[in-house]
């Protein structure tokens, strides 16, 4: 019998759905603590990475596995070069995580601009007081760094400010709610012209530290950096002297290189940063997205021998 195992705690109901998707399949759906490496070895699709099933595949034995449906729109955590060598396609959820992802940008923003982490700070100490500078977004420039499908939510929201939007992508092609875009190679005149700048990069060789000193150098002394991407794409060190030293206006931050980030790190003593703890994809909405795409790559799983939506290149790592 085939057999598919979930290691999300989907519903009842979610469950049930995802079930009669595979008929004539053995469903297991478990935490990855309460399942066994002889389990894993047999299942065809897993819904879900953990380190089990990495180590399952370590252990030696045969593997049936085919398809991973990863919960989230990175995958810097999956060991692709080892699923390539067995032949395993990997899925993605991209697309579940737009709308939460770009409403915690903006949260950040408009903290920001309307200095709401400062008077949070001061509520605690019952302070009431006011600060000197109060800004809107409005007019302002940003400037998107990994234009997929969050970042075209970001554009929206921000058009929606009044805001001036640019982007960045790999093939520089145009996009809805962009004013303009450009390929990577003009990312450093997008930096220099931004007064906001969101990365949104995923985890990759090429991504590495990808913001480093040099392209902090390039940005305006007053402008912020939110990174709801992956920490390895920045340089922590060149982020922190560049706040540090006034260079930057402040950085929204709900990603770390390393994370979590260590309770003795100066990133949480800065007035001019947020700190989040990588909880921008978070939804109640989340596992309700998550199975409709599962269910969905299921079905064209059984109907043509793979999924359709999200899947992975192996070149590119993601």
């Amino acid at each position: 019998m085939r057999t598919l195992v979930c290691l999300f705690g989907f519903t009842p109901e979610q469950e049930k759905e995802i079930a009669a998707a595979a008929p004539g399949w053995k469903a297991v759906f478990a935490k990855p603590s309460d399942i066994d490496a002889a389990l894993l070895r047999e299942a065809e699709v897993v819904c879900g990475w953990h380190a089990v099933v990495e180590n399952a595949l370590a252990g030696g034995g045969d593997s049936r596995l085919r398809w991973v449906q990863t919960g989230s729109a990175g995958v810097d955590n999956v060991p692709l070069t080892e699923l390539e060598k067995l032949g395993v396609t990997v899925t993605t959820a991209s697309g579940v995580h737009p709308g939460p992802m770009a409403e915690t940008a903006f949260a950040m923003l408009l903290s920001f601009t309307r200095n709401l982490h400062l008077s949070v700070r001061k509520q605690t100490e019952r302070k009431w007081e006011r600060f000197e500078n109060y800004g809107e977004l409005r007019g302002r420039t940003i400037g998107i760094v990994g234009a997929g499908q969050i970042g075209s939510e970001v554009a929206r929201l921000a058009q929606a400010f009044g805001m001036r939007t640019l982007g960045v992508r790999r093939s520089g092609a145009a996009a809805a709610f962009f004013d303009r875009m450009t390929a990577m190679d003009g990312l450093d005149d997008v930096l220099a012209e931004s007064d906001i700048v969101v990365n949104i990069l995923p985890g990759t060789p090429e991504t590495q530290r990808l913001f480093d000193a040099q392209r902090f150098a390039r940005m305006k002394p007053d402008a912020l950096f939110v990174n709801i991407g992956r920490g390895s794409s920045v340089d922590t060190d060149a982020l922190v002297d560049a706040l540090r030293e006034g260079r930057l206006g402040g950085a929204g931050l709900d990603v770390f290189d390393p994370e979590p980030l260590p309770a003795d790190h100066p990133l949480w003593e800065m007035d001019n940063v947020i700190v989040m703890p990588h909880i921008g994809g978070m939804t109640d909405h989340y596992k309700d997205r998550l199975a409709a795409l599962f269910i969905e790559n299921l079905q064209d799983y059984l109907k043509n021998g793979a999924p359709s939506r999200n899947v992975v290149d192996y070149r590119l790592s993601y």
